[in-house]
């Protein structure tokens, strides 16, 4: 079978976050959001995207015809036509996204497909956007996928791809879990759960009770995240006693919100640079943690900022190296500053972890940064995050 993700507003990041969940051998990438991948068995796409941050959607390629509109709409209707029979009585709503350089004629399609159940009595809806693609909101809020279909249409080659849209990100739960905790320091940021999910993946954890640090721990995102994924061996430290605080009530917060039970977790107000005293030699199986990125506001020196965080993150790394199990990994938040040099710590001890496999590497839609680290941010940012995925040699 045929699979394709829609991959989130920073592609790269995506990519690789799905490189360390499947085996990707047999995936192409079609244009910068859209993944084709190919496997033998079926996937199960609704537990699959709650446990990935950076895919949008997840669906199955139904059908493959030629360039051809008269062929393109018997397939889409064909589609129609199962799914309507899948979803029983009441309305069937449908919507279509394109992806891809190639814009279809959606509003042509849907016209024709709402005409043809018009005339067979089966009360339909055509749901349409301004946008070229319907998003998980609109999707969700005309269940598209519970009594409905997205077609989703993309060109490969000399060939059409029609695809069916089988989930898409729950964006309600991962807005609850942003803005919704009780304890927020937006003057400090806080990382999104998304990108915290990515974190969590990229560190490609095998056990669930693997014991996971996180030694800026903040508000508790990063912990809260892997306790949800069902990850129960965590501890998580931080210089400020406000943040314990507040990642205490952050975590209560999730843990009766999900009725989560049976969680090792230690939270100390510790500095960093003595983590080896509290936490045991070789015993850590991943340290995940975006650590303190500078100052965000107000005027900056830049080079002074640089160089304390390169002497704070070198600290870190040599004490991550103390307790971390051999082939352990650092996944690691590093600030980029536009229009400066990129943060350069010593990271002696540990070699940086290319997610993507070699044919993803190649293709030129995929951005890495010359050391092959991954970045987040959105266009106009002043700083970027620089994922960093270091593996202790």
């Amino acid at each position: 079978m045929k699979y394709f993700f829609i991959l989130g507003n920073n592609p790269t990041l995506s990519l690789a976050e799905l490189s360390a969940v499947l085996d990707l051998k047999n995936a192409e990438l079609l244009s910068p959001d859209f993944l084709l991948w190919e496997i033998d068995q079926e996937i199960q796409a609704n537990s699959l995207i709650n446990s990935l941050g950076g895919t949008i959607k997840i669906g199955v390629i139904r059908q493959m015809v030629k360039n051809n509109d008269q062929e393109l709409f018997s397939a889409v209707k064909n589609l129609a036509i199962n799914k309507k029979h899948e979803s029983g009585e009441g309305k069937f709503n449908f919507g279509f996204s394109d992806y891809g350089q190639r814009e279809f004629n959606k509003k042509n399609l849907g016209l024709k497909l709402k005409k043809y159940f018009t005339d067979q009595k089966v009360s339909c809806r055509l749901v349409v956007s301004q946008e070229a693609t319907l998003s998980s909101v609109v999707i969700t809020q005309n269940k598209l996928i519970s009594r409905g279909v997205e077609i989703v249409l993309i060109e490969s080659g000399q060939d059409i791809l029609i695809g069916e849209t089988l989930a898409v990100q729950p964006f309600k739960d991962l807005s609850r879990r942003d803005y919704g905790r009780p304890a927020r320091d937006d003057l400090s940021g806080m990382l999104p759960p998304k990108l915290t999910q990515i974190m969590i993946n990229l560190a490609q954890i095998d056990r669930l009770d693997a014991l996971i640090i996180d030694p800026f721990c903040g508000s508790g995102t990063i912990l809260g995240e892997a306790m949800l994924r069902g990850y129960n061996n965590l501890i998580g430290s931080d210089i400020s006693s406000q943040a314990i605080v507040n990642t205490k009530k952050n975590i209560s917060w999730l843990r009766e919100l999900y009725q989560i039970k049976n969680i090792n977790l230690k939270l100390l107000v510790k500095n960093v640079i003595d983590l080896s005293k509290f936490i045991k030699i070789n015993s850590v199986s991943a340290v995940i943690t975006e650590p303190y990125l500078g100052p965000q506001r107000g005027l900056i020196e830049f080079k002074i900022v640089i160089q304390n965080l390169e002497e704070l993150y070198t600290l870190a790394l040599q004490e991550f190296y103390k307790v971390l199990k051999k082939s352990g990994r650092v996944v690691m938040v590093w600030p980029l500053f536009y229009g400066q040099k990129p943060i350069n710590p010593d990271y002696s001890g540990f070699k940086i972890i290319n997610l993507l496999p070699e044919k993803l590497n190649s293709n030129q839609l995929v951005k890495l940064t010359n050391r092959h680290t991954l970045t987040y941010g959105r266009p106009g940012q002043k700083v970027y995050r620089e994922i960093v995925v270091l593996e202790k040699e």
